[in-house]
């Protein structure tokens, strides 16, 4: 650390007396406070410079955040969100990602919490014993802080293999993320010289590995934090962050008809389902059938919107409920409004990604195209469920799933030929008001 005294003097009885400045630059000295961390305190304060402020970061021979700093230091009002798109799995929120991942200021990170959660399965079956839920969400929520300040080194406790001097090659789906595939983490000369088609491999084909240090330096030079999860069980674990005065969460609640979730994960995880599938082909219930793996969705899905919409003080100004099948209907006008309620403008680039992949008239492969594929003529996909799904399946699904359809406005069919009957859609017309 060479932190200056500048800006100190003594006066009587030995005491010094510092500007303010100083005070946090000798902060910075005596607790070795990390790069940023002092961004975060920066970003606490307010004052006129717009710049980047001058605190010089330095990687060293120990791998360690050190800051010089000098006495042109000064703070900046800063505009950072952290935006949070908290969903379910097969709702509909790698699309609704997208959305986020498309804007030039925005960091985003898909799925990080895929690698606690993966460090927790992965340990001695004593350990798992000795965890339980709490201790798995305290984990969760330390590593969406770490991420939300820009700490992506954080990552290192969890990611498996370990990282070797901050470099992976096991960050989970890092190209579902422009900045993760873009410079400085990736060089320029590379970026523009990738002719093959964007998919899993593409990036960290061209890329290499992911240094998590020039990952963080990334995450520092964009204005706001975008994290995609489906593995907090409930809106109400996320208390303690958005209680957090380092971060202005924005929480984006994502939900889709629990009968269409079901359907997309039969065909994404076969063996997972494959006793609802042997059902769904024949008609016949399977005793060995897990009625939890819906069941279980429907009541966190529903015990998340019910405490939005009691609207407690803790997330007013901090959530908004979005139907994945009106984002699919309007595509444009939801996007317009989750953005505003994020606080971001929205770009050209932006709504040029919406055009090309909620058309089904589009001629090429959209970008950043991946497995989990966001190119789709939206509208169609909404209710495709319907032709998928046996008659029997679907009203076992609405006599577990009744309240969560219910408090979310999804009709319920009552015969086969109303499900396949595309022309009357199932999803009522409802308003979510953001939570203020």
């Amino acid at each position: 650390m060479h932190c200056q005294w500048k800006g100190c003097r003594v006066r009587g009885g030995g005491r010094m007396e510092c500007s303010w400045k100083t005070v946090l630059l000798l902060v910075c000295a005596s607790l070795g406070v990390q790069y940023t961390a002092i961004r975060t305190l920066r970003d606490s304060l307010s004052g006129p410079c717009q710049g980047a402020y001058r605190c010089q970061s330095r990687h060293l021979r120990d791998s360690r955040w050190r800051t010089s700093c000098d006495d042109s230091w000064l703070p900046m009002a800063s505009p950072r969100k952290h935006i949070l798109l908290f969903a379910t799995t097969r709702s509909g929120s790698s699309f609704t990602g997208q959305l986020l991942n498309q804007h030039p200021g925005v960091f985003y990170v898909f799925e990080p919490l895929y690698h606690v959660q993966q460090a927790f399965t992965n340990s001695s079956s004593r350990l798992r014993r000795t965890l339980d839920r709490r201790a798995l969400l305290g984990a969760y929520r330390d590593l969406l802080l770490n991420l939300y300040t820009c700490e992506l080194h954080f990552m290192e406790n969890y990611i498996r293999p370990e990282p070797q001097d901050h470099i992976t090659s096991s960050f989970f789906r890092r190209s579902s993320s422009h900045a993760l595939c873009s410079p400085p983490v990736c060089s320029d000369g590379v970026v523009a010289a990738a002719s093959d088609p964007p998919d899993e491999t593409w990036c960290p084909k061209k890329c290499g590995a992911l240094n998590l240090t020039l990952a963080s330096m990334s995450c520092l030079s964009r204005g706001h934090v975008a994290v995609k999860t489906v593995r907090v069980p409930e809106v109400g674990d996320l208390r303690t962050l958005t209680e957090d005065p380092r971060l202005d969460l924005k929480i984006v609640h994502l939900v889709r008809d629990p009968r269409a979730i079901l359907a997309s994960r039969m065909m994404a995880f076969s063996d997972q389902f494959r006793a609802w599938k042997i059902w769904n082909a024949t008609g016949r219930q399977p005793r060995y059938v897990d009625l939890s793996q819906i069941t279980s969705t429907c009541k966190d899905m529903a015990a998340s919107v019910e405490t939005g919409l009691q609207r407690p003080a803790w997330l007013r100004g901090r959530y908004l409920l979005v139907r994945y099948e009106d984002l699919a209907f309007n595509p444009k006008d939801k996007a317009s409004e989750i953005y505003k309620f994020a606080g971001l403008e929205m770009e050209d680039r932006v709504r040029t990604w919406i055009a090309k992949n909620t058309n089904s008239n589009a001629s090429s492969p959209s970008e950043w195209n991946y497995r989990y594929s966001t190119t789709r003529d939206s509208r169609v996909t909404a209710e495709s469920w319907r032709l998928r799904l046996g008659f029997d399946i679907v009203r076992t699904v609405q006599n577990l799933c009744n309240d969560t359809l219910a408090l979310l406005g999804y009709k319920q069919v009552r015969s086969a030929a109303e499900l396949k009957n595309l022309s009357q859609s199932l999803v009522e017309h409802r308003t979510f008001q953001p939570v203020t």
